[in-house]
């Protein structure tokens, strides 16, 4: 049999359950140990307010990386490929 590790910073939570029906390791009776898993506190309005700015930023950002570099392709075809 095998040893289990035991580790400080283990909680025993269960990140991705691996008991899958279909598997041959699948245990039909077996529940999973935090179905109930703790619920987050909201955010305050100041953290929402910050998480939507920087994904708004986010995709800004890479909207106008892909634009400049459509324009520069736009500009190499015209002055140069099409020459």
């Amino acid at each position: 049999m095998l040893k289990k590790n035991k580790y400080d910073d283990d909680d025993g939570r269960v990140i991705a359950p691996m008991n899958v029906e279909g598997m041959p390791w699948y245990q039909k009776g077996v529940r999973q140990q935090n179905v109930n898993n703790e619920k987050g506190q909201p955010l305050s309005v100041k953290d929402t307010l910050s998480v939507t700015f920087y994904a708004i930023l986010a995709g800004v950002t890479v909207a106008l990386i892909i634009g400049l570099f459509g324009f520069l392709f736009i500009l190499f075809c015209i002055h140069v490929w099409f020459r």
